[in-house]
């Protein structure tokens, strides 16, 4: 068969549920008419379309088809370079095909879907339910769970803590609620939560549930305790009040045995009782201390020690109160770094630089406290020494929501604790503001969030590239 072919272009993209289409021109470089047949083949055939299917050439003319791509939006169509080609059959010559060859680059997208099951959990100390993550995109999906209420009412153990799904693939989180507060008695209370299911650059998913908490003992049992113990009471005053007396008749054998018996008075009195101990005068160990001192002379053995209290630390908590009694009205925020090397240093607040810039010294801990914005709640990632992407790894799980004015800590103080490669952090009410310098680049612009479930992220992601120093607004 004797065919000169050409595609235009020889590589093409498309995003997934589009479509795009390349050209096919073919000649017929022999001396008689032919009739040639197309035929996608290759991973990309089922989403391959050929116009016309069928082409009829003179000797030395040319002709066009068209090849029409439409890959649909489902984890079938592998994001990346995917190879194609084309079978050409001639009529005068089936034994010898032509294959031309193309490479068509579909666009990744991500979709994700989660889902409790049950939605809603009943239980006296705890409930289980579980989180159905599906990854509909056609990339591997990588993001990490973590769980909130309204009034900090449950605790939260979720394994595991970080998920990877492979396109197409569903994972299940396991999730164990507790209550913070046991009812002994009374009905069932519900609780809402949600779990989010967080995802770099993009806003948390969001899964709402229920957990309907039950008493321990059901009220009837409570009301015949109640009942129980009013009676009983009723009865011990009823027999103290009209207790039966209890007489003899044997009196006149009692007297005599009595008589016989009574021994004699004793001469002794009562002893008396001690005398009270004189009232003595003696100043504090401090003064006498100074009045020695004073006086120049003394042995000293008359003076105590003098004992100093150490000072209390002054951490983020100290800091905001600080600011919310000056301005009770106002949204404030305090926080303070602990640097490799260094230690905790000072609380800043509102807008100024924690940490050191340009001295090669990483963050490894934060310690935050709000004012007038509900709480807060934060997490981070950390360096992974094992890490084969080239991120840091999460922390298995956010702190609680911490109230305002109360201190939050994230990271770790310990000698070989990794740093802090992310910081996250949200608030109840208001945005959530940041502005961060990690090792080898300039400052970031500031960006803010809006109150949760929304969260505001403060870093790179990268293994190398650790928080040297922060700002936080609220």
């Amino acid at each position: 068969m004797s065919l000169w072919t050409s595609l235009e272009p020889a590589s093409a993209t498309v995003d997934p549920g589009g479509s795009t289409r390349v050209r096919l021109r073919l000649r017929n470089t022999g001396d008689v008419v032919d009739e040639y047949r197309f035929e996608p083949v290759g991973p990309v055939a089922p989403w391959t379309s050929v116009e016309p299917q069928t082409l009829r050439l003179y000797p030395g003319t040319t002709g066009t088809v068209e090849l029409t791509f439409a890959p649909p939006r489902t984890p079938d169509a592998a994001a990346g370079p995917n190879p194609y080609a084309v079978r050409i059959t001639s009529t005068e010559h089936p034994e010898a095909t032509t294959v031309p060859e193309g490479n068509l680059t579909i666009t990744p997208f991500t979709e994700v879907r989660a889902e409790l099951v049950p939605p809603t959990v009943k239980g006296r100390f705890r409930g289980r339910p579980r989180l159905a993550v599906d990854n509909l995109g056609n990339t591997k999906l990588t993001a990490s769970v973590s769980g909130s209420d309204n009034g900090d009412q449950l605790s939260y153990d979720i394994r595991p803590g970080n998920l990877q799904i492979e396109p197409g693939r569903a994972a299940f989180v396991k999730t164990t609620l507790k209550p913070r507060r046991i009812i002994w008695f009374g009905s069932k209370e519900q609780r809402p939560y949600t779990l989010n299911v967080l995802r770099s650059g993009v806003n948390p998913l969001p899964v709402e549930g229920t957990y309907v908490q039950r008493g321990f003992l059901p009220r009837w049992l409570a009301t015949f305790f109640g009942v129980f113990m009013a009676l009983a009471i009723t009865f011990v005053m009823l027999w103290i009040a009209y207790k039966p007396n209890v007489r003899t008749g044997a009196t006149e054998k009692t007297a005599e045995a009595g008589a016989t018996l009574a021994p004699s008075p004793s001469a002794t009195s009562t002893p008396p009782l001690p005398p009270a101990p004189a009232a003595t005068t003696t100043p504090p160990a401090a003064d006498s201390g100074a009045t020695a001192g004073a006086g120049g002379s003394g042995d000293g053995g008359g003076a105590g020690p003098t004992v100093t209290a150490k000072p209390k630390t002054d951490t983020a908590a100290t800091a905001v109160n600080r600011l919310a009694a000056h301005d009770p009205s106002g949204r404030h925020i305090c926080y303070r770094s602990y640097v490799r090397g260094e230690g905790w240093q000072k609380p800043a607040c509102d807008g100024t630089v924690s940490g050191t810039v340009g001295q090669d010294k990483p963050i490894k801990a934060l310690n935050i406290a709000v004012y007038g914005v509900q709480g807060s709640a934060a997490n981070v990632m950390v360096y992974d020494p094992q890490s084969t992407s080239g991120q840091g790894k999460w922390k298995p799980n956010w702190t609680a929501i911490v109230a305002d004015g109360k201190d939050n800590y994230v990271g770790s103080t310990k000698k070989n604790a990794p740093y802090l490669v992310t910081f996250v952090y949200n608030v109840g009410s208001g945005q959530a503001c940041n502005m961060v310098k990690v090792r080898d680049q300039d400052w970031s612009g500031q960006a803010c969030n809006n109150a949760r479930p929304d969260l505001n992220t403060a870093g790179a992601f990268d293994n190398s590239r650790w928080i040297e120093a922060i700002k936080l607004t609220v």
